[in-house]
């Protein structure tokens, strides 16, 4: 197994968001869906944003602390399966839809908040298949028995 380039994920999945989240900004200019969100719920898109940033932060340390690679075109040395990775294969994929969505909230913006949609099917299909099956080529048993029992999202 040639391991020199991880799972050969091509696009990086953040900036799969990007895209996303600027083609349904410019969706919002030429179809604007004029929803104003109540004070209290604007906010909470702010804390949720945050939130993400804070998880994304974590898991980038968590990535360091164990000395493997973050990025899914590099190779992993061990499968994390401890803290929120026992709840979900793909927290970090779950803390970019939370910055579209908490930004959405917060700016009354539904085609931002739309965005993840597109966005997590190209993830899917782009980043999350591949990792897996490079995953289950690498650690074989391990990385089965850890699919098993964790979802993929949550």
């Amino acid at each position: 197994m040639d391991d020199s380039r991880g799972a050969g994920v091509r696009i990086p999945p953040p900036v799969v968001f990007i895209l996303f989240i600027f083609c349904c900004l410019g969706l919002g200019q030429i179809y604007p869906l004029d929803i104003g969100f109540p004070v209290a719920l604007a906010y909470s898109g702010v804390v949720i944003s945050i939130l993400g940033l804070v998880v994304l932060l974590y898991l980038a340390t968590l990535f360091k602390r164990v000395k493997t690679n973050i990025e899914p075109w590099k190779p992993t040395s061990s499968i994390i399966t401890t803290g929120i990775y026992a709840y979900s294969r793909n927290p970090i994929y779950l803390a970019f839809c939370t910055i579209p969505l908490g930004l959405g909230l917060f700016f009354s913006h539904i085609w931002l908040m739309l965005s993840v949609i597109p966005a997590c099917i190209s993830v899917y299909y782009l980043a999350i298949r591949p990792e897996e099956a490079y995953l289950t080529e690498k650690f074989g048993d391990e990385y089965l028995a850890y699919r098993s029992r964790v979802r993929r999202w949550l």
